[in-house]
Formats: structure tokens, C-alpha cells, sequence
């Protein structure tokens, strides 16, 4: 469907009568007619200044005599939902996101969109909605946040949530945490390390439908708002050339997007979506996908939260471009496919080689696989992730007694509380379907940095976990634990074994006495209601990208 079904005909003079009522001139009317989909509102800090991105898109559109229409989607923020029931809503509402959006666009056709996210699951579902309706489209981020500063120590919201740990083992006061957090979080935009907002913006322009810089230009800077108005002006370049988004869409594109997922050290949760999106574009992708990838693809980066380097630091040396550039060395990136402008080639041939300290060089990468790694074994048969590129050395190979619990709040409190200083702590019934919802696990891995554990306690969780978080993490486990895995039957002190560089996980338990634990075991069942119960009836396995049944 595109806008003459809505406009063109005699039949469709009401139609036209309705649009002349906004103010539409007759001119405008032979245009063509553009959505601008924002996430834009005034509770979320990546969201706030989105008005403005807006504002500029539509300036970039009119420029080229388009007709912009302009509307705004929800937008959940995993911070402030973090550690509280308001984390249930998070992932699904990349369902909504995408529904609605589709709902918007079918009901009132257009030409061509230009979308407008940020956070962590707008982006993917805006992805989703794009893939879905497959018209011209095009992506502008609203940009990173920059970092803060404590005297002279640069911070973001990973090192507050690591705060908490530290004030409950007492090394840090009051007033030290209250320094931080002023501090932390200087302005508008997407939290300023690695995590899954900037991830995904930055795998929007690496799988090429944004311009170069999307996933890295400041927040605060001309140069974002110069971004969006030349987004605005190039969607009119793609609507002429039919430029659809699954033409760009392709498994050669899925395969450069998880290649640069691999070399930045990317969240965990991108493999969510990216699976997510390349079902609903109906690419081939799934975790064997991902995991020979992997394989191969050197860690070019290590950005906070691995390390004290920051977001827009990669914007200073080249961005995504000369990642991808680097890459490309090695033979591992499709040049020859197209972006919403030129070719991936036409990208990396005006970027920057490597710097050597932002992005290293292929042959002195931080390791010479991918910073993601996916394990399988009896615990996770249908996989799981870990973001390795953020596990200490002495944590690769592990094996620890299970301290278990049924939520991650349960964890986090007995973290805090001092009653785990070794071990793998079990986080289950937090899956797509089981808690429902996927909520991250932010608070205990925080908890265990920040008291000082990441040496002797590894977490396992068939939930998912920021990208802020760090340490030995593995989430997704799948089945989960409300799908009869495995994870569900585990007891305290069980023995689990964790071995990154072979990509196992393995519950030490006699086949014996799993059988006999699997007879008397029965689900754990939540009181729910409203969308979460119709979420949790329909929603699939973490290992499949969370995507809804058909």
C-alpha cells in the first residue's frame, strides 16, 4: 500500500477532505507522503530530545518535497524498569512497538518511513515493523549519551548499578554514592557504554539501513541533528529507487550485522533481536548461525562496561565504518551489498583505518574470536549466550556449587545480603514465557561486581541481561526452566561446570536422579493478567529470538 490508495480518485475526495483539514496544501497533496515514527516522550533519557530529531527529519523531507506525518510509539526504559516488576514489560513491548507501528502504517498509507528509536527494545521493534511492511525506509537514532565524570574517572550507568554492590560491602559511603550518581548520567540520550540501546543502533547501520554514524554521534552534538536532517532528505533518494527494507535485508547483511555484533562486544540481548528480525524478514539465522560466525570474527573493541572506553570515544576514530573496514581485512565482510546509501564498500572505502587502542587491528584484536559465545550442553541443549569478551580470564573455565532461586530479585538480595561468596548462582523462571517477560538480571550481576565476586561467582539464568552487565553471565538458557528445562530441575549445591572456550555448560547430576527429579517436578505458575497473561500464552523460546507464535 502506498499513499495514492488513500488520496488518488475521485472516490477518495473525503479522504482528501480529511488531509486539506490539517492544513495540507493541493501541491502537497501530488507528493509523496512520509511517516516520521518516533519514540519520542518525557520519561525515558534516550527519548526526551527526540522531538527535536524529529523536527529535523521532517526539515530533511520537506527539503526534498516530501510530505512528512509524524507520530510517536511507546518506549519502555530498561534502567528505570530495572530490578522491579516494570522489567516484566520490557520485552514484549518490542511486540507492541512493531504491532503498532504496522497497525499506524497500513491504516493510513504512506511512501516511505523515516523511524526514530533509541532504546533498547524500540529499536528492534521498529526494525520489526520495517521488515514487516517492507516499504522505502530508513533509520536515525536519537545517539549515545555522553559519559560522566567523578573527578577524574569517567562513569555511566554500569558502574552505578555496580555502586549499589559496592556501598552493601562497604566500600564506598554515602556520599561517595550520591557523587556518582549525580554525575553518571550527564544528559539526554542512550546510556553511554556498549549496552543494548547503542548496540542496536550501532547493528542498524552495520546490517545498512542507517547512515554511517548512526549508532555513535553524540546526543548532544550539531553533528546528530545534521544526521537526521540528511536521513530526512535521503529517504527521498530511497523511495525513488524503490529501495525497500528486504532488499537490503539479506542473509549477507544478517551475517556482516553479527560479524560487527562479534567485533564491538556487543550486548548479549542483540542476539535476541537480531534472530528476531531476521524471522520476520524470513532470512536463515538461528544460534548455530551466530555461533560459526563467532568462530572467526576477532573482538576489535572492548567498551564499558569491559572497560573505561566509551561509546563516543568509537565515534571519535571512525565509528562502526572503520570497524567494519578493519573486518573486511580479513575477508569477513560482504562489500558488495547495498546500504540505504551506496554500498557497504562506498562506506568503508572514505573510513579510517584502525586507531589501535579504540579498534584494534585484526591481527592484534583483544582475542581472535567473537566477544559473544554461544554454549550448548545438558543445561542449555538449545543454547545459551555469554558475552566472553567480558569474562575475566580466571572465570572461562568455572565450576562452582548452584546457589538457586526462582527471581532474580531473590538473587540480588541474597547477594547484597552477603550470603554468596562463591559458586553459580541459579536464576530460573525469569525465560520469555516463564516470568514472563525475560526480565535482565542487571541488579545480581551488578551485586556481584560490586562486592567484589566476579573471581569466584559465576550466574546462569534462562533470562537475559543487560549490556551493562559483566562477568561470567550466561543467559538464554533454553528449554527454560517453564518449558521443563533442564535449569528447573537444578538443586542448592549441585555441582555446574561452565568451559567458554569448548562452549559447554553441564549440570553434574547422575542421569539417575535427573530422571527422578524430572517425575516429581511441576512448573512454578504466576497470577496474571492483562497483556502479560496473553504474552505469556503465545510468546516462544529465548533460543528462537522470543518471537510470538504464529
Amino acid at each position: 500500500m502506498r499513499s495514492n490508495d488513500l488520496k488518488k480518485g475521485v472516490e477518495r475526495a473525503p479522504h482528501r477532505s480529511l488531509l486539506y483539514s490539517m492544513g495540507i496544501t493541493k501541491e502537497e497533496m501530488s507528493r509523496p507522503f512520509v511517516a516520521v515514527v518516533n519514540s519520542h516522550n518525557d520519561y525515558v533519557p534516550g527519548h526526551v530530545h527526540l522531538d527535536k530529531i524529529g523536527a529535523a527529519v521532517k526539515a530533511g523531507i520537506r527539503n526534498r518535497g516530501g510530505v512528512p506525518f509524524e507520530f510517536q510509539t511507546i518506549a519502555v526504559c530498561d534502567g528505570l524498569t530495572m530490578g522491579h516488576n516494570g522489567m516484566r514489560y520490557s520485552l514484549p513491548s518490542r511486540e507492541i512497538i512493531a504491532d503498532s507501528i504496522e497497525i499506524m502504517l497500513r491504516a493510513h498509507p504512506v511512501d516511505a518511513a523515516v523511524f526514530i528509536p533509541n532504546c533498547d527494545k524500540i529499536v528492534p521493534g521498529m526494525l520489526l515493523a520495517a521488515a514487516r511492511l517492507n516499504i522505502p525506509a530508513i533509520f536515525v537514532s536519537g545517539g549515545p549519551m555522553m559519559p560522566g565524570k567523578v573527578r577524574d574517572h569517567s562513569l555511566a550507568l554500569s558502574e552505578m548499578f555496580e555502586a549499589v554492590g559496592a556501598h552493601a560491602a562497604d566500600k564506598i559511603t554515602d556520599n561517595e554514592i550520591d557523587e556518582m550518581e549525580i554525575a553518571a548520567c550527564p544528559g539526554c540520550g542512550s546510556c553511554a557504554g556498549m549496552y543494548t540501546a547503542n548496540s542496536m543502533n550501532c547493528l542498524t547501520e552495520a546490517i545498512g539501513l542507517a547512515l554511517p554514524g548512526n549508532g555513535t554521534i553524540p546526543a548532544v552534538s550539531a553533528a546528530r541533528i545534521r544526521q537526521a536532517k540528511l536521513t530526512g532528505e535521503q529517504i527521498m533518494n530511497i523511495l525513488e529507487q524503490d529501495l525497500t527494507p528486504c532488499k537490503i535485508l539479506t542473509e549477507k547483511a544478517f551475517e556482516n550485522a553479527i560479524r560487527v555484533d562479534m567485533a564491538i562486544g556487543a550486548s548479549s540481548n542483540t542476539i535476541l533481536h537480531l534472530l528476531a528480525i531476521a524471522h520476520e524478514a524470513g532470512v536463515k539465522c538461528d544460534l548455530n548461525t551466530i555461533a560459526r560466525l563467532g568462530k572467526d570474527t576477532p573482538q576489535l573493541c572492548k567498551l564499558n562496561p569491559a572497560s573505561n572506553i566509551f561509546i563516543t570515544d568509537l565515534n571519535e576514530v571512525g565509528g562502526i565504518s572503520s570497524v567494519m573496514k578493519e573486518l573486511a581485512t580479513k575477508g569477513i565482510m560482504h562489500t558488495d551489498i547495498p546500504t540505504v546509501k551506496g554500498s557497504v564498500a562506498d562506506r568503508i572505502n572514505v573510513s579510517p583505518k584502525p586507531d589501535g587502542t579504540v579498534v584494534k587491528s585484526c591481527e592484534n584484536a583483544f582475542r581472535q574470536d567473537g566477544a559473544l559465545a554461544v554454549l550448548f550442553g545438558n543445561l542449555a541443549p538449545d543454547g545459551c549466550v555469554i558475552k566472553q569478551g567480558a569474562v575475566p580470564e580466571c572465570m572461562m573455565k568455572f565450576t562452582g556449587k548452584a546457589h538457586v532461586f526462582n527471581c532474580g530479585d531473590e538473587a540480588a538480595s541474597a547477594i547484597l545480603a552477603g550470603k554468596i561468596s562463591e559458586g553459580v548462582v541459579v536464576i530460573r523462571y525469569e525465560g520469555p514465557k516463564g516470568g514472563p517477560g525475560m526480565r535482565e538480571m542487571l541488579a545480581p550481576t551488578a551485586a556481584i561486581m560490586g562486592m567484589g565476586l566476579g573471581n569466584s561467582v559465576a550466574l546462569i539464568t534462562d533470562g537475559r541481561f543487560s549490556g551493562a552487565s559483566v562477568g561470567a553471565s550466561i543467559g538464554h538458557i533454553s528449554p527454560e526452566a517453564a518449558l521443563g528445562g533442564l535449569i528447573g530441575l537444578v538443586e542448592d549445591g549441585d555441582q555446574i561446570a561452565i568451559d567458554i572456550p569448548n562452549r559447554t555448560l553441564d549440570l553434574l547430576v547422575d542421569e539417575s536422579e535427573i530422571a527422578k527429579r524430572k517425575s516429581a517436578w511441576r512448573p512454578l505458575k504466576r497470577e496474571l493478567k492483562g497483556y502479560l497473561k496473553r504474552y505469556e500464552g503465545i510468546v516462544t523460546s529465548g533460543s528462537t529470538g522470543a518471537v510470538l507464535e504464529e
